[in-house]
Order: structure tokens, then sequence, then C-alpha cells
């Protein structure tokens, strides 16, 4: 630990996309971010994707117990590699996620996670804010916040991450802190690239669109768009968080499409649900800085900059690191959580007062 409290603290993402698990370093008091450290992915295998599709959806039962395992052994193999780790702040797998009844899941024994690495771990971040009446996500506008106050930022901005799901955080970084009204609102957008890449894998035995070539060449149905913009998430006011498959039916709307006209039709979907979403803002953000895979699809950010009054730019532009930074974001509200401070807020989850989530497990 540094003389003003900043520990190294290794947060891990699984996202909703299901490609794999993403770990990065980060050395913080949980305030400010003062640097970044060594990061690492690993890849889920064809087969172990199948075993965390069976489970998604479901709370319990056998497939749930075979993801767990799967996300236990996948987290052990990357995070053991990592040296000068304090703390660890483990995000799990989302299976399902219905704040509207109370109920999320997120797989993964923290407890055995910190057993096996022995170092203390944090986890199952969401289940306090949902249980107090939050949405339980987004999660990382905190870290959010505290990044454009390492940026200099002195305006309203908006962090947007395109993930299976897409959310956005508008931000005003001349607020003293994350938690104050008027600081932070974070909310879902609606689909961020989980349908395109359901769809690719379906058709074409693809993991994704990569470097958004069928998103570029296809054509937009503006009827199954419509038809799409017409769902009564849009008009709802924030807070507001979604399951990945809440908008399944859209991949039957787009199955009379050709392979590109689909890609290209839900790709629109995604960044007209975010130009949606920006309306729901206290004020137009001077600027949207782009983070998650979605960014990596240049027709998709093209659509986004098409659709957006404000300019857009993926966030290496900043010399932050896109693929890991929700994995440092679970860093950071980890150690957040081991000082007692607050993960989300009313403008984050609508949770009723500034909260902390997260159960701490010290690996004994």
């Amino acid at each position: 630990m540094t003389a003003d409290g900043a520990i190294w603290v290794l947060g891990a993402m699984s996202g909703t996309s299901l490609d794999g698990v993403d770990a990065a370093m980060v050395l913080t008091d949980g305030v400010q971010v003062l640097d970044f450290g060594a990061s690492g992915y690993r890849a889920y295998s064809d087969a172990e994707r199948e075993v965390l599709q069976a489970a998604l959806g479901l709370e319990k039962g056998p497939e749930v117990d075979a993801a767990a395992d799967v996300i236990l052994t996948a987290h052990t193999e990357l995070l053991s590699g990592f040296e000068g780790v304090d703390l660890v702040g483990f995000h799990g797998q989302t299976t399902l996620h219905v704040p509207d009844e109370g109920r999320t899941c997120q797989i993964g024994n923290g407890a055995e996670l910190a057993r096996r690495l022995k170092c203390p771990v944090v986890w199952d971040f969401r289940s306090a804010d949902v249980s107090l009446g939050g949405q339980g996500a987004p999660l990382a506008p905190f870290y959010h916040f505290a990044l454009a106050k390492r940026l200099g930022l002195d305006a309203p901005m908006a962090f947007l991450n395109i993930g299976g799901v897409a959310n956005i955080t508008w931000l005003d970084p001349r607020m003293a802190d994350a938690a104050g009204h008027g600081a932070c609102l974070a909310f879902d957008t609606g689909p961020g690239n989980a349908l395109i890449d359901d769809l690719c894998r379906t058709r074409l035995g693809q993991p994704m669109d990569r470097d958004g070539g069928l998103t570029r060449t296809g054509d937009v149905d503006d009827a199954t768009l419509g038809a799409f913009l017409s769902d009564l998430f849009f008009t709802a006011p924030p807070p507001k968080s979604l399951d990945r498959d809440h908008f399944a039916a859209w991949r039957s709307a787009v199955v009379p499409l050709s392979d590109a006209d689909a890609v290209a039709t839900l790709a629109a979907g995604t960044a007209s649900a975010v130009a949606l979403g920006i309306e729901h803002c206290p004020t137009p953000p001077c600027q949207i800085l782009v983070t998650g895979g979605g960014r990596k699809n240049p027709g998709l950010m093209e659509m986004l900059a098409g659709v957006l009054d404000c300019p857009v730019a993926a966030v290496e532009d900043f010399e932050l690191d896109g693929d890991m930074l929700e994995a440092q974001a679970f860093a950071y509200l980890a150690r957040r959580v081991q000082r007692g401070l607050a993960t989300s807020a009313s403008g984050t989850t609508g949770v009723a007062a500034p909260i902390g989530g997260g159960t701490i497990s010290d690996g004994r």
C-alpha cells in the first residue's frame, strides 16, 4: 500500500458476449485512478461457451452448476498468472438479470476463488443494490467518473460501453463526488453486440462481424428497425437495465434478411437506441468515448457518428484501453467496497441512496 492508501487491485470481467475473461490491474485508493498495470485475456473454448449459453436465463440447476465450474476454472487459470496483487475484484458471469422482479444472478464462487488465489476477493457486486430496489446495473459509472477526473475533462460528457448489451454513463466531471446529485446518470440503452454475434455464429460460424464488413455492406431494413424501436423500453426513463436476451425476438425478425442486411439492421438498432438514450441525459454530452467490443466495428462507429450530435471516439484516442476498461472498473469498485465507499447511487442504478455492494472473502 502506498502512503495515500492506493493498492494494486486486479479486476476480472466475463461479459454477456461470452467471448472470454478480461483481467486488468489498477493502482487505486478507491477514489482516484493512479496508474494502470498488467492485463490479460483468457478466451472460452467453443465447448465452454456452449456450457455458459446453456445457463443463460437460469438461477440454479445442473446447467448453472456446470457453467459456474467453467467460470471458476477460467478465472483461476488467468488470474493466478498475475503478480503483486493486493486485492481481486471478481464480477462472475451474469446468467439472469431481471431487477424489476428483484432477481439477478452472477455465477462464480468468489470464496473458492479467493482460496485458490490465496488473495482477498470482492464479489457479488450487484445483489445488495437489487435487494434495495436498484437496477444493479450498470456498475462502471463511478469508475468512468474517476477516469474523467484523471483525464482532466471539464464539461459534461459520456462513456458508451458496447458489450453484449450497450450502456451509457453521462457524467459531469466538475462535480466533486460521483455519488453526488447530478454527477452521474447511467443506464442500459439497448442491445450492443450480442444479437450481431449470435447471428454471425449461427449463420456463418464466426464469432462476430469482424472489422464491420457485414455492417458496412448491408442495407438497413427500415420496417424491421422501426418495429424494433417501438419497444417501450426506449421511452422508459432511467434507471433501467436489460437482460442479455430482452430483445431475443428480434433474432426472428431479421431471419428473412440476407446476412449483411440482417447484421446492418441489428447494428442500426444498437446505434439508434443509443441516440434515443441520449435524449434522457440532463444536457447533451460534449463528446462520447466508446469502449467495449463495439468500438472495433467501423460500420457501427460510423452509424453512431451519423445519429449523434457530438463527437464520437474510441477510448484509445484518450490513451485508455477499451478492451480492459470493464475489468479495470471492477478492480476500482473492489477497492471501494474494501474501504466502505459507495458503488452505486440513484443516478446510476436508481437505488434510493448511495450504497456499497459486494462480499469480501479473505481466502482462508
